[in-house]
């Protein structure tokens, strides 16, 4: 199969510093990503996953951390527990500018037209967008909500 990379370009009102807190840490992560959240210690080498703390406590994606400078840069591995063979990379850029970051997300070595790719192109939008009304704002939106229920326009809205 060929293969594909989506980048996604996000400015945010925060530091870096919160930022890293916010892709890193369980308790942050779980107020913007739906209620999962992302395990592991940082370290360059070390394992992460990515785990759902509903009902099922299920592990959904796992990786190795290839590259960890907190506040700057983060590169993992990505795949389905089932499909490590096929792993893909994520690579977290975070750069200041002024009144807040830049945060590039380029998730590569994506196969066209599997399961994956058509996960992530939609959740990456979402998950970060959220990220951004979160460390903003200070109030998540539902995302599972709007996963299952999709998106309604507005009566006013031009179909």
């Amino acid at each position: 199969m060929s293969k594909t990379e989506l980048v996604y370009t996000t400015y945010i009102k925060t530091t870096p510093e919160k930022l890293w807190k916010a892709i890193t840490t369980p308790e942050f992560a779980k107020q913007y990503w739906g209620g999962m959240v992302n395990v592991s210690d940082w370290k360059e080498g070390s394992k992460w996953e990515h785990q759902d703390t509903g009902n099922s406590n299920e592990t959904k994606l796992v990786g190795e951390v290839k590259e960890s400078k907190p506040g700057e840069r983060l590169v993992l591995s990505w795949s389905a527990p089932d499909n490590i063979e096929n792993a893909s990379t994520v690579t977290f850029d975070i750069m200041t500018v002024e009144g807040g970051v830049r945060l590039d997300v380029v998730h590569s070595d994506l196969e066209i037209g599997s399961g994956m790719h058509g996960g992530v192109s939609k959740g990456w939008p979402l998950v970060l967008s959220n990220m951004k009304t979160y460390l903003e704002g200070g109030e998540p939106m539902d995302i599972m909500a709007i996963l299952k229920g999709g998106c309604s326009q507005s009566q006013d809205e031009p179909a």
